[in-house]
């Protein structure tokens, strides 16, 4: 089972340097409207065999999503609320410059599994439900032979930490990986453990083929 993790294209937030969160009314900015708009072609290759699209149920990742849902009109874009934005509380809508002076900006660079924003959720929460809902969205999409792909849209620490799980990787270390606005990043879910093949893709997306082997390959991947 297979998900690609789009994150959505720039946002007028991102340009303004605002925390946008929950923010009702944060759409994407040109730049953003471009990467939407070239989402299909970068992942031509997977397009027609996708089995699902989630997203977040924010403006900007369904704005990010209208174009590849315009190509396969058979697909149900579906909402889910565990993709949704960190609710950064008091933070939301206020500009990151500002928050740099925050002590708990540390606490988000340093330790985030310990972060709990004023009036709004813990990253480690976070984790948990953004893990949660990915794992569960793949038993049901991962198709009947266990192969399937589908992909989900969401948010830059969503998807970070999302991908420290795969990775194995403490919560603390999540800040270590990056995740752009509009980039592609490739789990693989098997029996064993979760393989990762793409983090912060910005261009197109040759995915791997689906392997049925108990373990990774020995000495590396081949490159089939």
């Amino acid at each position: 089972m297979t998900v690609i993790l789009v994150r959505h294209g720039r946002s007028t937030a991102n340009t303004s340097g605002l925390l946008a969160g929950r923010t009702p009314g944060v759409g994407l900015d040109d730049r953003g409207r471009n990467q939407a708009e070239d989402l299909p072609r970068r992942l031509e290759s997977v397009v027609e065999d996708l089995t699902a699209i989630v997203r977040s149920p924010l403006q900007r990742c369904g704005e990010t999503l209208e174009p590849l849902v315009a190509v396969r009109p058979d697909l149900t874009c579906v909402t889910e609320p565990g993709l949704e934005e960190v609710d950064y509380g008091e933070w939301s809508n206020r500009k990151i410059v500002d928050l740099l002076k925050e002590p708990l900006w540390k606490v988000v660079q340093q330790q985030p599994s310990a972060a709990v924003f004023p009036g709004g959720e813990g990253l480690l929460d976070v984790s948990r439900r953004a893990t949660t809902a990915i794992r569960a969205l793949d038993r049901i999409h991962g198709g009947p032979d266990g192969n399937g792909v589908w992909l989900a849209c969401s948010h830059g620490d969503v998807i970070k930490s999302v991908l420290a799980d795969a990775l194995g990787m403490h919560l603390d270390q999540f800040q270590r990986i990056v995740v752009d606005p509009g980039s592609i990043s490739v789990i693989q879910y098997s029996p064993s453990r979760p393989y990762v093949h793409t983090v912060n893709n910005g261009g197109v997306l040759n995915l791997p083929r689906p392997t049925k082997q108990s373990g990774a390959t020995v000495g590396g991947s081949t490159g089939q």
